[in-house]
């Protein structure tokens, strides 16, 4: 049985082991091209074409 090291005096290969397992799978799925589709007819408060009418 190992003995229990905290994770601040690990070593970075032993880090970088535990970072992996805990992290998830995205299963496929590419998260920065989900855009959450909005109510079209919201009210916005920026112009749709700023400095477009400045003289």
């Amino acid at each position: 049985m190992d003995k229990f090291v905290s994770y601040d005096k690990m070593s970075k290969k032993e880090k970088k082991k535990v970072d992996s397992v805990r992290r998830g799978s995205w299963n496929g799925v590419d998260p920065s091209t989900k855009v959450v589709e909005t109510d079209k007819k919201r009210y916005r408060r920026k112009p749709k074409h700023p400095g477009r009418y400045e003289e």
